[in-house]
This record gives structure tokens, sequence and C-alpha cells, in this order.
């Protein structure tokens, strides 16, 4: 026997405020044929004046708490990935907490941008196991659009505002690799290529927030071959392939990334889960917005194997194998 994390349900939430390609054509040179053909992005939706990060959090939390049946008093432990935080301080984690009416237990932030999901998903496995906590929200949640040059063309149609939650518990599984629940985790990342996406402020540097920047063809090269060398190592633990999963629910950033990448691990298309189409990159928010989309509409089913996976600035990148 041995301890592991299992997924009790899922939840997500988007602003009511959606953002066509046509409409930002309007504000900036672009037009829906380039950015469909670069990325595959239709539409992003954008939070509302005075709708925070931890606002969308508690949202998709509460939803993910219905969908596995249990109460917010059920949870004593609250892993909030984001790289758009309500404030410098306190965490947006504790907001949810406080929100949830959650007065036990430990609540913090997860900052890893686009990978931060999975290293928040990596994380609070740990703390289960180890038996630190018996319940978990892990949660992804931005505003990427506060942070947005909206002058930028390059940069501003990538990205949206979203949230999306997953509550994990621990329990006694056999320990095999049939178990329900986290089979594996690997998460890296590397310094040395700040400069390729990055946000140009903050409290220490600027004492300003400052504006995303992207060097695209540099990220996009690095990308295929940072996911797929995680993903290696998650087979290489489990056993499973290409072959043996069901599903692979990448970060949606660009479908042209999502593609190469299935394509250099033999992933069949039929497997691939894309919702970039209509969130764009909504970053730690995209990969449990896909896994609710998927669940919701019946393609994800309990029992089914899945493999995640995520690339951000830093640069950060992970994965993660479960059975649903």
């Amino acid at each position: 026997m041995m301890r592991r994390a299992r997924i009790l349900g899922l939840g997500s939430y988007l602003p009511a405020r959606r953002v066509t390609n046509e409409e930002l054509a309007q504000r900036v040179d672009t037009s829906d044929e380039w950015i469909t053909q670069r990325t595959g992005i239709k539409a992003r939706h954008v939070a509302a004046e005075g709708e925070t990060t931890s606002m969308l959090a508690t949202r998709a939390a509460e939803r993910a708490l219905e969908n596995a049946g249990l109460k917010a008093a059920d949870i004593d432990l609250i892993v909030l990935a984001t790289a758009t935080p309500d404030y410098t301080f306190p965490a947006a984690a504790t907001q949810v907490q406080a929100a949830l009416g959650i007065t036990h237990g430990v609540a913090f932030d997860v900052a890893a941008v686009c990978s931060g999901f999975v290293f928040a998903l990596s994380t609070a496995e740990k703390f289960l196991i180890a038996g630190s906590a018996k319940r978990a929200l892990v949660i992804g949640a931005e505003t990427f659009s506060r942070i947005l040059d909206w002058e930028d063309r390059t940069t501003c149609v990538l990205f949206g505002d979203g949230a999306g939650a997953a509550v994990l518990e621990a329990y006694d599984a056999p320990g095999t690799m049939q178990d329900q629940g986290i089979l594996t985790t690997h998460l890296r990342s590397d310094g040395r290529h700040r400069e390729k996406l990055y946000v140009d402020g903050g409290p220490s540097s600027t004492k300003t927030v400052g504006h995303l920047r992207m060097e695209g063809k540099e990220v996009f090269k690095h990308a295929v071959g940072m996911i797929t060398d995680v993903i290696v190592d998650a087979f290489a633990a489990t056993g499973y392939s290409a072959e043996t999963i069901d599903w692979f629910v990448p970060h949606q950033a660009n479908r042209r990334i999502i593609t190469a990448s299935a394509d250099k691990l033999g992933i069949a298309p039929e497997k691939v889960v894309i919702t970039v189409q209509d969130h764009g990159n909504t970053s730690a928010a995209s990969i449990p917005l896909a896994l609710d989309a998927a669940m919701r509409d019946g393609r994800i089913k309990r029992g089914d194997v899945v493999l995640i996976e995520a690339m951000g600035g830093g640069f950060t990148w992970g994965s993660a194998l479960f059975r649903y």
C-alpha cells in the first residue's frame, strides 16, 4: 500500500466578457486570419473592472467542490498558481480561503507562470501523501489582461483571463500503475531564459506592475523540446506511452506548439484536448480549464489515464500523469 492523491472533482470559471479576433482587429493592426493562422485562437475572455484573480479562482473552486460533492470546510490546503495576484501580498490563495469561509489549514500561492498548475498540483500532492493535509484545492487563475500592452499586437492577441480548479484527496492505494490518482510528476526550470518571456516590472525592480514581453520565435523554438523532455520522463517513470494514455491535455498556448509536440511524441490527434481557440492562453488556468471542459463534455471519464504538461516564463516546465 502507498499514499496517493486522487482528483475528486473539477471546476472552472470564465469572465462574462468574450473578446473575438474581429473585435481586437478594431483596436490593433491585426486580423482574424493572422491570429488564427499563427495561434489557433479565435476568442478570449477578459475580466470585468473590479473582477480580480481571487474572484475568478473562488468561482472555479466552488464549482470544483460541487463536482466533488464536498463542502469548503472539507479542505485543509489551498495551492493557487498565478502570475497575476490581487496584491503583491497577501497571497491570492488566502483571499480564496477567506471567500470560501475556511478558517483552518493553509493557503499559499505558487508562481511558475504557465506551468503554474502543474507545479501547484505536484506541490499539493507532496503535502497529501506526506500526511500534512487530507484534502486540497489546487487552482490556476489569471487576469493576464491587466499586464498586457494593448498596443503590442504580438502579445495582446494571445492571452485571456480565467480560472480552473481541482479537488484532491489523499488515500491509501495498492501502489501500482493502475491506481487512481497522480502517478508521477516532473518539474524543471532554467532561469537563463528570462528575457524570452517575462514582465518588465515588479516591486523590487521598477516599483510598477509592468507589461508582458515575449520573444515569440524563441519561446516556440524551446517549447517543443522542453515539453517532450518531461513527457518522456513521465512515460519512463510509469511504463505508459503515447499509445496507452487516454488523453493528452497540454497547456493551451498555441495550437501549433500543441500539435507539434503531440506529433513529436506520437500521440494520436484524437487524444489531444485543445481549447485554445475558445480561451486563448490563460497561463496557469489553461490546463484546469481544458480538463474541466473535457470532463464535462464526456471525453475524460473515471479511470482514464491523463497526461498534462506546460511550459512558462522563467523558463519553467513540467508534466504530470494521473488516472482520473
